[in-house]
């Protein structure tokens, strides 16, 4: 077998564990997501709950994230190491970290009210708003251990996926969602239809935060028992700052962690703007949970395989099949976020109305999550690709790229936000973030080919100008059919709103497909052919 096959073989195999491990995980987050949105609908408890995890989430998101700034870090340095090196790296990093985020945990929990405030200043106008803001101040302070538990996840995430462990991390964040809905099962049976009275608001708000806060030590802990075994570090203090490792992890985390955080400040905006709307910090979460799913599944396949092969062919010797490695992720993006972007734009209030009306979340909270949901879709492909983009820079040691890309991103997506949540109200602000994404691609591509001497953006841009002419076909086609059978057979029924769906859904698959497999691109030609050895036999 050559060295290449045995890589191909290699990364379909990390890939197929992966996507496995984190549609599980997904599934456990949409259902979680469900039982909130009928315990809760878009009310006080839920818009609370929003804006309390902001910085938490943003900590989790932003550090204990599979290629997260922490994970991206470790991976690129720790792939090119010996694993005897690995026990005194991870455990001075994880001292390090830790004693930082420690400060970070206490200043949330004294502050709580200064970061509410910060977050959300229109909840101080009106007395639905003063509601939200005390029960989001609760769930900040019992949520900020999570501030140091987001830093030893990310680090757990990379130091497992270096020693070639995909399963556990991609599927660990599970836990966070199954201790949710216990603690929603629970209220619910002590509550039953009053589960969403005022009265009981604040209850759930702390029960939804306590169940958050137990699923990340859960995941942390079964994460360490993993290192642990595999001897890949423990929870001894190390104070070795000089190793050369060390600062390599620190060269690509602190400009990474800065760039990433300066994604993350632009959701801030977003809900500054959103806190002077009520309901709409509910249904941006909720919409974009939906978006967040298939992007999540695809964005590990993608990423998690292609990050260790980035760092690997960083020299510029090396740099020919690095192209073709970064031609093959963007692609692989673009093969399968074009056609779901264009289905789930077409489908928004269908796909809305089956995962979350019922119970507290009604017809009206379906028309305002599906208008935010359009919203979302229709950037999932820059989305990801800025991702591809972003992890070779950390894979050539290059934090400072995107981190200024993303400072002036900053700007721009708070002037967007400023004109466009005026004309289209919540929706706009996702728009904001959409344009904020196609800009950030762009410049990422510009400095690349500054970087690597040029890019074949001839091979690259026609490609993906066909797959998008491809999507457009099947969105309409996905369009005719989902409008026809709403006005032939109605949608009143759960069963029919499934098959309107279902039949729209595979009429728009089937007609991106006829398209797409005549392109002669290798790139569908895997994806075509991985989906036939996964489901023909």
């Amino acid at each position: 077998m050559t060295e290449k096959q045995k890589t191909a073989r290699s990364l379909a195999g990390i890939a197929g564990i992966v996507a496995i491990a984190t549609l599980i995980s997904k599934i456990f987050g949409l259902v979680r997501q469900q039982a909130i949105a009928a315990a809760f609908g878009v009310g006080v408890t839920a818009d609370a709950y929003n804006y309390a995890y902001v910085i938490p989430g943003f900590l989790l998101i932003l550090l204990g994230g599979i290629n997260g700034p922490f994970h991206s870090a470790i991976v690129s340095v720790l792939a090119k190491r010996d694993k005897s090196e690995a026990a005194p790296l991870v455990e001075t990093i994880t001292t390090l970290v830790g004693g930082i985020l420690f400060i970070v945990t206490i200043v949330l929990i004294v502050f709580a009210g200064v970061f509410i405030n910060l977050v959300a200043p229109g909840l101080s106008e009106t007395a639905y708003g003063i509601q939200v803001k005390a029960i989001a101040i609760d769930q900040l302070q019992i949520m900020a251990p999570m501030a140091i538990l987001a830093g030893l996840i990310g680090i757990g995430f990379g130091t497992l996926n270096a020693a070639d462990m995909y399963w556990l991390p991609s599927v660990s964040p599970l836990f966070s969602s199954i201790t949710v809905i216990g603690g929603l099962g629970i209220l619910a049976l002590q509550l039953g239809d009053q589960i969403n009275a005022p009265q009981y608001a604040k209850l759930g708000g702390l029960v939804l935060a306590g169940g958050t806060l137990a699923g990340a030590i859960l995941q942390w802990l079964i994460q360490l028992s993993a290192q642990w075994r595999a001897g890949l570090g423990t929870l001894r203090l190390r104070f070795d700052w000089h190793q050369p490792g060390v600062k390599d992890v620190l060269k690509v985390m602190g400009p990474a962690t800065l760039s990433s955080g300066m994604l993350q400040i632009n959701l801030y905006t977003d809900l500054f703007f959103a806190s002077y709307i009520p309901q709409a910090a509910a249904a941006m979460t909720y919409a974009g949970l939906l978006v967040q799913t298939p992007l999540g599944i695809i964005s590990n396949v993608i990423l998690v395989p292609l990050l260790p092969i980035f760092s690997r062919l960083a020299a510029p010797e090396n740099w020919t099949e690095l192209k073709a490695r970064i031609r093959q992720g963007i692609l692989l993006t673009a093969v399968t976020m074009l056609p779901l972007s264009a289905l789930m734009v077409t489908l928004a209030v269908p796909i809305v109305r089956v995962v979350y009306e019922r119970y507290a979340f009604d017809q009206r909270a379906s028309q305002l999550v599906s208008s935010v949901l359009i919203a979302y879709s229709i950037g999932m492909f820059v989305y990801l690709a800025r991702d591809v983009l972003v992890r070779v820079f950390y894979a050539l040691g290059d934090g400072e790229t995107p981190f200024r890309i993303s400072i002036v991103n900053i700007f721009l997506n708070a002037i967007l936000d400023y004109i466009l949540v005026q004309r289209f109200g919540a929706p706009g602000l996702i728009l904001a973030t959409v344009g904020v994404n196609i800009t950030s691609t762009i410049a990422l591509l510009w400095f690349l080919d500054r970087k690597l001497h040029g890019l074949p953006w001839r091979e690259w841009c026609l490609p993906i100008l066909s797959l998008t002419g491809a999507s457009f076909l099947a969105g309409l086609a996905t369009w005719g059919v989902s409008r026809g059978f709403q006005q032939f057979l109605g949608s009143n029924s759960l069963l029919l709103q499934l098959l309107q769906l279902s039949l729209a859904g595979l009429v728009g698959l089937g007609v991106y497909a006829l398209f797409a497999t005549r392109l002669n691109l290798p790139e569908v030609d895997i994806f075509v052919s991985r989906i036939r050895q996964r489901f023909v036999r």
